[in-house]
Order: structure tokens, then sequence, then C-alpha cells
């Protein structure tokens, strides 16, 4: 049913995955998945920002994100489910559905928490993702 199963999870905060990890396995197991590990490296926003910052700062925190993430797939992932790993660039939200539409996903499953004020005015990822997905979302609540 679902070939194609795309985690978004934050590597800098447990509880982004620390339900969603353990759902996306059993999914893909039982589909036989490939699973698309996925985490985003936040952009700077304005330009004027980034000048602040060394040239080649951008470049250097993508490549560190994949090493974390491949370390984290190998602590995390059972060796029998295949996984590709994904580091986006930019809003969490837009990454996640972009990428979802490259590799014909069928399924995104990411943690949720419960809103905060702010979370209210600006909207939640979770919440953006589930409106504009061209395929099902599983949100697991933390």
């Amino acid at each position: 049913m679902f070939k194609h199963i795309l985690l978004a999870v934050d590597l800098e905060h447990d509880k982004t995955w620390a339900k969603s990890l353990p759902t996306s396995i059993e999914y893909a197991q039982a589909f036989g998945s490939t699973l698309h590990l996925m985490t985003v490296v936040p952009d700077f926003g304005m330009s004027i920002v980034g000048s602040f910052f060394p040239k080649g700062h951008e470049k250097k925190a993508l490549d560190l994100a994949m090493e974390k993430l491949h370390e984290w797939a190998a602590a995390n992932v059972p060796k029998d489910i295949p996984v590709q790993h994904i580091v986006g660039h930019g809003t969490a939200y837009e990454e996640i559905l972009r990428v979802a539409g490259e590799i014909s996903c069928e399924l995104i499953v990411m943690g949720s928490h419960r809103p905060n004020m702010e979370d209210y005015l600006l909207g939640p990822n979770a919440a953006r993702v589930v409106r504009h997905a061209n395929c099902s979302v599983l949100v697991v609540r933390d």
C-alpha cells in the first residue's frame, strides 16, 4: 500500500521522532516500503543575515546534518528496511512538501506536539503539511 514513506525528523529534538519513528518502522516492515528519512536545515530567511556568517557555512551545516542523519539512522532503523537519507534546506514544511512530491511518496509521517500560542499565530509545520500534501499524512502525537 505504501511503497515510499517519508519520515520527517528534527535530530535536535527527540520528541519529534520518539513516537513517529516506531510507527514508520512498523509501516515500512508491514508494506515492504522504502523509508525516506528527512531532516531540514533552516535557511537564514533574509540575505542580510547570511552576510554575517563565514563563506561556506551553509554547505558545512548541510554536510554535518547529512552525517548526523546517517548516524541516527544506523542507530535507530533496522538494517532490513531500505533507507534514503535526505537533508532539506529552507522552511521545514516547504521542504517536506517539495521532497514528498519529488520522491512520489504515498505517506508522510511526522511527529507533533500540543500547540503553543505562537503555533496558532504562525501555524505548526505538521498542520501546514497536512493541509497542502498530495498524499496521506500521519501525524503522531507525542
